[in-house]
């Protein structure tokens, strides 16, 4: 969520970052959250002053009746009836504008940092690497990783349709294997680099939605247990960053930098067609997620080592990938920057994507109060960051299709250690 004070501070900026998301009418947005503003500091000033008169009222009935004017000080009491009245009345205005901006503030999304490019769609995003010029040709023999895990029997998609529903694959023998060591792979590579590991629980509480901005933008994208108001996470990023949520940080112990590994549920509605064929696409999958609180002068310099921790892990796997700089139409709500990485799975001819990397600035953080103070004891906000590291089906589907030969699926050098067998055949 934006702050009031750096919306006017950058007005002209807030304006034009939103229009570069493709917000049709970006001023009325910010010059109605500061109309607000303004009646909610007047609405403020008639409460306080009436406040004020009510104190000076109650102090002269304390006076009357220490010296005995008893009478007088009854009279005085019904007067302030009107004033007490009044408090009321203003303290119910205030509330009322106070929601009102509140709701304008979280429908307002991040402003993209500079380098964002302009665009509309994903179509406009900005290539900025690409780990091989040439792209691998596979054989015509070649299959697509749909008919490859029928023909080694690694995954079954129709059992987890009948345990579940469509997007709920079941994973079998070495396919079970090869997921988990990719998950212990991930995770001791992370743990490397320096970030904590932690367990999360997979339901979060509607403020933990609110915090990291799930909520109230992608209600409709998550499974939501009604009954006691809890959502299914879509990302390990959400309980992780939620730790942080109402605390106070100190400078020195920043950057904090965290990882966990979680299922992530999406309900992915409309997503679906022949595009997302297989493992491209969904409801439940695991992830290795890094999140880092970091401070704000640092946090751009680290979402670029987290970039490279991410290019680390695919150059390990040996699967050709690009990195993408995400247009203003098609990064996330919350997200100041954002680069995408994609692989190139070969069966298909296409690219998938497999991670993000963001730099929320200060906009969870003000959500969620998460601040730090410095050594004078001055208390700022903090900057997010987090980033896939990795998601899995996509990263199987990369192994599946660049991998495959006439004798079988060959598991990438990084993963052998981890696995019982060098060959899925």
């Amino acid at each position: 969520m934006l702050q009031i004070s750096e919306i006017k501070l950058s007005y002209e900026k807030a304006i034009e970052g939103l229009a570069k998301r493709g917000i049709v009418n970006p001023k009325e947005m910010i010059d109605q959250v500061i109309a607000y503003d303004e009646q909610r500091k007047s609405a403020q000033n008639q409460l306080d002053q009436t406040l004020a008169e009510s104190n000076i009222k109650a102090r002269q009935i304390g006076e009357l009746m220490k010296s005995g004017q008893k009478k007088e000080a009854e009279e005085a009491k019904l007067a302030t009836a009107d004033l007490k009245n009044l408090v009321a009345q203003q303290k119910q205005a205030l509330n009322e504008i106070q929601d009102q901006l509140h709701e304008a503030l979280v429908k307002i999304p991040n402003i993209p940092n500079e380098i964002v490019p302009a665009g509309s769609s994903d179509e406009d995003n900005e290539v900025v690497y690409q780990s091989v010029n040439e792209l691998p040709v596979l054989p015509d023999t070649a299959k697509p990783h749909w008919d490859l895990i029928k023909e080694y029997d690694i995954i079954d998609f129709e059992l987890g349709n009948k345990i579940t529903g469509a997007g709920f694959p079941v994973y079998k023998g070495k396919g079970a294997k090869l997921q988990r060591a990719l998950v212990q792979y991930f995770l001791d590579q992370a743990d490397e680099a320096g970030y904590l590991e932690i367990q999360l629980p997979l339901l979060v509480n509607e403020a933990s939605g609110f915090g990291t901005g799930q909520l109230p933008d992608k209600e409709g994208q998550m499974y939501h247990a009604t009954q006691d108001n809890l959502y299914l996470i879509p990302t390990a990023e959400v309980p992780i960053t939620n730790i942080y949520r109402d605390t106070i940080l100190n400078e020195d112990d920043l950057p904090i930098k965290n990882v966990g590994y979680t299922p992530c549920f999406r309900r992915e509605a409309g997503a679906w067609g022949a595009h997302v064929r297989g493992l491209n696409r969904l409801h439940q999958f695991d992830k290795v997620e890094i999140v880092q609180i970091a401070h704000p002068d640092q946090s751009y310099q680290i979402l670029e080592a987290m970039c490279d921790h991410v290019k680390m892990l695919l150059e390990s796997l040996g699967l050709p990938y690009r990195i993408l700089k995400l247009c203003g139409g098609d990064i996330g709500f919350t997200a100041a920057l954002t680069y995408d990485f994609e692989i190139y799975a070969a069966a298909q001819k296409k690219w998938l994507e497999v991670s993000s990397v963001s730099n929320f600035e200060t906009y969870q953080a003000n959500r969620m109060k998460l601040r730090y103070k410095d050594k004078d004891n001055k208390k700022y906000l903090a900057h997010t960051l987090n980033g896939s590291a990795l998601a899995l089906p996509r990263i199987l589907v990369g192994i599946l299709e660049n991998y495959q030969t006439a004798d079988g699926i060959e598991i990438p050098v990084a993963l052998r250690d981890y696995l019982k067998f060098d060959i899925i055949n």
